[in-house]
């Protein structure tokens, strides 16, 4: 793997921006933009990914980054299960649950990925 200077290197923070960038997008919308508590937890969440990948990798130590990569992992399980509120509410049309929920899934499964591989290199700050 190719060393990573900058968060925004990594796919999964790459992923994480199209996430808020489709949360934000859908949230803008309708009855959606109105529904403040649903929106703004779902912003929230969105940002999450990509805030926690990027603090994580700034810090001091890989345990640290590894801990941060697991916070980023679990928000986009928090964005999928919103999009089911938002879906049940009339909120957001089958299709853009579907886009949705392949950006969060996606971008889950390269965090995963990415810890996999981080758990399995020592000391990567040292490289």
């Amino acid at each position: 793997m190719a060393k990573i200077e900058r968060f925004e290197d990594i796919q999964g923070w790459q992923k994480g921006r199209e996430l808020c960038k489709t949360v934000y997008q859908v949230t803008n919308k309708g009855a959606f933009s109105r529904d403040y508590g649903l929106r703004d937890q779902i912003r929230r969440a969105a940002i999450s990914v990509i805030s926690n990948i990027a603090e994580g990798f700034e810090s001091q130590s890989d345990q640290t980054f590894i801990r941060h990569l697991y916070i980023a992992k679990g928000s986009p399980g928090e964005v999928r299960a919103q999009s089911y509120i938002a879906l049940d509410q009339g909120y957001l049309t089958p299709a853009e649950f579907d886009t949705l929920y392949k950006i969060a899934s996606e971008t889950s499964r390269l965090i995963s990925g990415f810890i996999q591989y981080l758990e399995k290199t020592p000391d990567l700050k040292q490289q």
